[in-house]
């Protein structure tokens, strides 16, 4: 996890502003929304675990939960910090905490109303015995009937988005190219850091092996990442194509084609 920290302690806004940067990074925080919303009990007090600098914690807070945030990276928490307390939430943040999710150690079993997982904290737990902890994890510190929420990085779509990306792109020639298609795994040899890249039915049988119940795999940016510069332009210029653009993704979001296609898949569970 060393390169993971050093990754995220560089700037920990990018990451907060990665979410409103465009309108392909809105899609995934509009349709992760989405599906909060629909989920979540009315009130109560939700984990953001592995919530990074709090765009998450802040936005249930407004919504009128009570949040715990844990995250790896203290630089992410104190940037958090600043940020709750710029927006005004921090009556509703009970708690920030540096942590790891594969062992949430000193969180009794069944605190949470709700748990989140979101922006792909798990995919960048690259063992696979460790994943299964977090998902334990997660589960355990929920209570009976709870929703548990959690997204990963895509395999698929990183392997299509290097094929796709103008230039030579000699990372498709690199072993390392060929043994990430192979296992989904990549240990930061190029320009980003370590992480698996999930298949749906991946992440769908982890999930029910550590005995939650899934109950959606939603992809959240659909297939966007493929005309990135057009979904900007349909934001920008032409606002009732984009908004119908909004609604064919909606539509289309749970389709298993989809999901493995998209950048980022968020599976909706209850314990």
């Amino acid at each position: 996890m060393r390169n993971v920290k050093a990754h995220y302690s560089q700037d920990p806004g990018r990451e907060w502003r990665r979410l409103n940067h465009d309108a392909f990074q809105k899609l995934e925080f509009r349709t992760t929304m989405r599906y909060l919303d629909a989920y979540l009990p009315k009130r109560g007090l939700v984990l953001d675990a592995g919530g990074g600098p709090g765009r998450y914690t802040i936005e249930l807070a407004r919504k009128g939960y009570d949040v715990v945030l844990l995250d790896l990276v203290r630089e992410n928490l104190r940037f958090a910090e600043r940020m709750i307390q710029r927006k005004r939430v921090g009556d509703r943040v009970k708690a920030i905490r540096q942590g790891d999710i594969t062992d949430l150690d000193g969180i009794a079993d069944g605190t949470f109303d709700a748990v989140a997982c979101l922006g792909g904290p798990l995919s960048h737990v690259m063992k696979e015995t460790k994943r299964r902890d977090a998902i334990a994890e997660l589960r355990r510190v929920a209570k009976h009937g709870a929703p548990i929420f959690v997204s990963v990085m895509s395999k698929l779509s990183s392997v299509l988005n290097v094929g796709l990306m103008p230039g030579p792109q000699p990372e498709i020639t690199r072993r390392y190219f060929g043994e990430f298609l192979r296992t989904g795994d990549y240990f930061g040899q190029s320009e980003f850091t370590s992480f698996h890249g999930f298949m749906r039915q991946e992440l769908v049988d982890l999930l029910t092996e550590q005995g939650l119940d899934v109950l959606k795999v939603v992809a959240l940016e659909g297939c966007g990442g493929y005309s990135i510069p057009g979904l900007n332009r349909l934001e920008r210029r032409l606002p009732r194509q984009w908004k119908e653009w909004q609604r064919i993704h909606f539509e289309t979001c749970e389709l298993p084609q989809f999901v493995d296609l998209s950048d980022h898949m968020l599976a909706v569970c209850r314990k």
